[in-house]
């Protein structure tokens, strides 16, 4: 399991925290970082399982690839933004995509075989609608490929928006090809889909819902829905991400301010969501979760603590229970087990 953190901070990580995890018991056992990334905040797999990216959340905003076989860095190329916040590499493997939150915008990198990146195809900044209520710019929180591959959708919390785009894979660039609209002050953060691919869940930072998005795969036109409940509790609460297991049966909500693990039941194929309830995150501000790759675990990543809660996932009732004590990891912001 590889650990996303900030190294700038006051009591941050030296790197990208390495550890090693029991899949049966949940245990997690340390063994140590990889330096020389700075403020790797958020990390994603390439597919073939080689090589591992991490965003650079600075004002110079970077992406940096590290090949896992000896844990080598193989280098960083510039976002052409600030604050990257989170990336994802396209299904097909050639091309790397990241949103940079700071500046509103989305990059487009390419991938060499050796799992290294190229230097930047493209970059999309959200110039347009106005920013929302509260909101000095766009925000780019978010950039995610849809399940078919056909499209790529970027979450933007500072103007209410999910951009669909078009990903050209010989030239790698992005052509905008639809916007949804969430209402405004909503703060869209993270969006998940279910895995039959007509639907999708938002969870919205800003007015603390979620919501359940109908998705058409030929247009990439995604339709928002009515908000719903993000859980039981008081008080002010930032809703994190959102997961749907792989049978599409039930979805998980972080909750940060509540610090809770929301449990929903996914029904009508995808349409509905049912809030069923909520447990404890084991840490304080549950920043991202993540399934291990059989999805017998989540683990939840507890920035204020310092925590990587672990949870079993019932098969049959989707319940999490506690795996054990919270594994103590710096800051820790982003969970990536494989």
């Amino acid at each position: 399991m590889y650990l996303g953190t900030y190294t700038s901070v006051a009591g941050g990580g030296p790197g990208i925290g390495v550890a090693a995890y029991d899949p049966v018991s949940g245990a997690v056992t340390g063994r140590g970082a990889v330096t020389g990334v700075a403020d790797p905040s958020y990390l994603a797999a390439h597919p073939d399982g080689r090589t591992l990216y991490a965003v650079d959340e600075r004002q110079d905003g970077a992406v940096t690839a590290v090949r896992l076989a000896d844990l080598t860095v193989l280098g960083a190329r510039s976002t052409g933004g600030a604050g990257p916040c989170h990336l994802s590499v396209h299904p097909g493997g050639r091309w790397l995509l990241s949103a940079n939150y700071q500046s509103g915008s989305v990059a487009v990198h390419p991938v060499e075989t050796s799992g290294a990146l190229g230097e930047r195809t493209d970059l999309v900044t959200h110039s347009s609608p106005p920013p929302g209520p509260g909101q000095q710019g766009p925000h780019a929180h978010q950039i995610v490929t849809s399940p078919d591959g056909g499209h790529v959708l970027a979450v933007d919390l500072g103007t209410d928006t999910v951009y669909t785009y078009r990903l050209d894979t010989r030239a790698g660039r992005l052509t905008e090809v639809s916007r949804a609209h969430a209402r405004p002050g909503a703060g869209p953060r993270h969006l998940t889909f279910h895995p039959g691919g007509r639907y999708a869940y938002l969870a919205n930072e800003v007015d603390d819902t979620v919501t359940v998005c109908a998705y058409d795969p030929p247009t990439g036109r995604l339709t928002i829905g009515a908000p719903q409940s993000t859980g039981p509790g008081e008080g002010t609460n930032y809703p994190a991400q959102l997961l749907v297991t792989a049978d599409g049966r039930f979805a998980y909500l972080a909750n940060r301010g509540r610090d809770t693990l929301a449990r929903y039941a996914v029904e009508a194929a995808g349409a509905r969501l049912r809030l069923l309830d909520a447990v404890p995150a084991g840490g304080d501000f549950p920043r991202q979760i993540a399934f291990s790759p059989d999805g017998a675990l989540l683990f939840a990543a507890n920035q204020k603590s310092g925590t990587v809660g672990v949870f079993r996932v019932g098969r049959a009732d989707g319940a999490l229970r506690p795996a054990g004590e919270p594994f103590a990891s710096p800051v820790a912001v982003c969970a990536l087990p494989l």
